[in-house]
């Protein structure tokens, strides 16, 4: 076993699983997050972010990575759901959150759509989880 699989199997062995409420909880989390912009809800899209969320989308290749980078804030988030810009029929939401890993207060969560792949580092504050970073990519379009 190399020593890298062998680290990582001691520090997945080292952490506890989560449990049913905290895996619960995080979903919530990420179900807000994309159900409040499917349903053009600012308030449950706020409510899953941090004030000081990190969103980011890699846009390809460039020589500099700064330069392949969207960022986007809290507040632009909010504002484009409360623009209805993924308003969409429920019959048509397709979506799936997947928790990846839980340590403590920090979790890694997986949210696949038809237009978008997310992924997040969640953080519990206070018995609340809020998404910190989110890295998307959006998926190309059907011709």
């Amino acid at each position: 076993m190399s020593t890298v699989a062998l680290l990582f199997a001691l520090s997945a062995a080292a952490s506890p699983a989560a449990d049913a409420a905290t895996i619960a909880a995080i979903e919530a989390t990420c179900h807000d997050y994309v159900d409040g912009q499917l349903e053009a809800d600012p308030q449950r899209v706020a409510r899953s972010l941090h004030p000081d969320l990190a969103k980011r989308a890699v846009l390809g290749d460039t020589p500099d990575e700064r330069l392949g980078l969207r960022r986007m804030s809290k507040e632009e988030l909010v504002a484009l759901t409360k623009q209805g810009a993924l308003k969409t029929p429920k019959d048509q939401w397709d979506r799936r959150c997947t928790v990846l890993d839980v340590t403590g207060n920090a979790a890694s969560v997986r949210l696949e759509t038809p237009w978008f792949v997310d992924y997040f580092h969640m953080g519990r504050f206070e018995q609340r989880w809020v998404i910190v970073n989110a890295l998307w990519y959006p998926k190309p379009k059907a011709k």
